[in-house]
């Protein structure tokens, strides 16, 4: 068996969300467990020289973009014992974002089929799954079947990762026959079709074999009008072959430590960097995020003021919507005793805040996995979080499990159950620190590894291939 990701991006070569962490993760696990598992993804000009130049040639070839004919070279490196392949053609990949705006339907629609192209060049292979991941690689399940039916090299089975539905590559209908180079047959709404245009992740969706997404809660939500991003018809007819797995999390990068002193010694160092008072008794509230409506912003600053009349203190770090960056620079010029503005994006920070904070706060509207909160887990920072997505099915409601209990939940997308929820969590720190221990415990010992989700996509490659 022979496992073949296809992506768009992945660490450590490139990295603009989550699915880059994914798609550099997952494939180390799984060769840990001894799969034949190689990584196929964009030679970007963004990508470190000091990984471009250690990478080795391997061919050269032509790729049909329907009219067109174009280069594309394939080159390798070997990193922690995954081949990671990357596509060369400057033309599509020598930009300054990864993303480029006026022509990603033909970017990743060359792509696509290059993966294909290059699969039959890949040293000491024979591909038997093609897993490919979100938008940008949505078009390979439908080439394959179209382009390559009855070519004996290609008889390869498909799986499609949704990472996050909200973002589907829409384009208009000129798409189908200049860029993709399918006819008219194809604009239908059993096929391609979506509003009168083109919908790349609706290909993945209809003619992938397998689909999964990145929590069992996720794989349910989005099978409903108030999640599926008018896909839900698409995914409620196709629910027998989808899987929800909950995405892991990278240990080598976040260092575990059970002891107290070294929880406080990580507060004490924080509040000091945040120039706020140095106090081992107050609570340290905390959020990590892009300062977006979709990661629950909005219900923060409706009850901001009254998360802050608690004898608490506040760090944000990220950056998003002016309206929020301007909202958190205001309460940290109003309370600089109590709240820290960071309106940035810095890791380095981020791992300090997770790791010194005392309550982790993801009140998001929607949740496809999240890392956050297992991020802040690790550290034994526990998270409040909305009843949603990912956040459902990796934090354990200390309300509703008095023994098991790693964090809060609050239900409904409401700014004040928001506020009650963090009440109840502050209160229970200041009188009860045996209970509390026992929570930050629980989360500590929580098991989020990519080796357990690397044995559940291992269950179903082998799965689909008996099938």
């Amino acid at each position: 068996m022979t496992i073949v990701f296809a992506v768009a991006e992945a660490t450590p070569f490139i990295k603009t969300g989550g699915l880059g962490d994914v798609a550099g993760s997952l494939p180390i696990a799984l060769h840990r467990l001894g799969v034949d598992v190689r990584v196929i993804m964009p030679k970007y000009s963004l990508i470190s020289e000091n990984f471009r130049k250690t990478f080795k040639p391997i061919a050269q070839f032509r790729v049909p973009v329907a009219w067109r004919n174009q280069y594309c070279g394939l080159e390798e490196m070997v990193y922690q014992g995954v081949p990671f392949y990357f596509l060369d053609n400057e033309y599509y990949f020598k930009r300054s974002s990864s993303y480029d705006e006026y022509d990603k339907a033909e970017q990743f629609a060359f792509f696509s089929r290059a993966v294909l192209e290059s699969l039959q060049h890949l040293p000491n292979s024979r591909t038997t799954v093609l897993h490919c991941h979100d938008w940008h690689t949505a078009l390979i399940p439908l080439m394959l079947k179209e382009f390559y039916r009855g070519n004996s090299c290609y008889r390869i089975k498909t799986v499609f990762t949704i990472h996050n539905l909200k973002y589907q590559g829409i384009f208009g209908k000129e798409v189908l026959e200049d860029i993709i180079g399918l006819d008219e047959n194809y604009f239908t709404s059993e096929a391609l079709e979506f509003n009168q245009a083109i919908n790349f992740m609706k290909a993945g969706l209809i003619y992938a074999d397998r689909l999964t997404t990145v929590s069992p809660t996720y794989a349910r939500e989005i099978q409903t009008p108030y999640y599926g991003e008018h896909l839900e018809g698409v995914l409620q007819k196709r629910s027998d072959r989808l899987l929800g797995i909950v995405n892991g999390l990278d240990y080598t990068i976040f260092p575990f430590s059970s002891s107290p002193q070294a929880k406080q010694k990580n507060k004490n160092y924080l509040q000091q960097l945040l120039k706020l008072p140095v106090n081992d008794h107050t609570p340290l509230l905390a959020i990590v995020s892009r300062l977006v409506d979709q990661k629950g912003l909005d219900l923060l600053a409706r009850v901001l003021e009254e998360i802050l009349a608690l004898d608490v203190q506040f760090v944000a770090l990220g950056t998003g919507d002016t309206q929020y960056e301007d909202m958190l620079r205001c309460f940290a010029q109003k309370y600089p005793r109590k709240v820290a503005a960071c309106i940035k994006f810095d890791d380095n920070l981020a791992h300090r805040i997770y790791a010194g904070a005392d309550i982790f706060l993801m009140p998001s509207r929607f949740e496809p996995c999240g890392i956050s909160q297992m991020m802040a887990m690790r550290y034994g920072t526990i998270p409040i979080v909305r009843n949603t997505g990912g956040l459902s099915d990796t934090v354990i409601s200390y309300e509703e499990d008095r023994e098991r209990g790693n964090g809060f939940h609050f239900d409904n997308y409401n700014a004040h159950d928001f506020l009650y929820t963090i009440q109840r969590a502050v209160k229970l720190f200041y009188e009860d620190q045996a209970t509390w221990n026992r929570i930050k415990e629980n989360a500590l010992q929580s098991d989020f590894s990519w080796d357990r989700s690397a044995r559940a996509y291992l269950k179903l490659y082998e799965d689909l291939l008996i099938e």
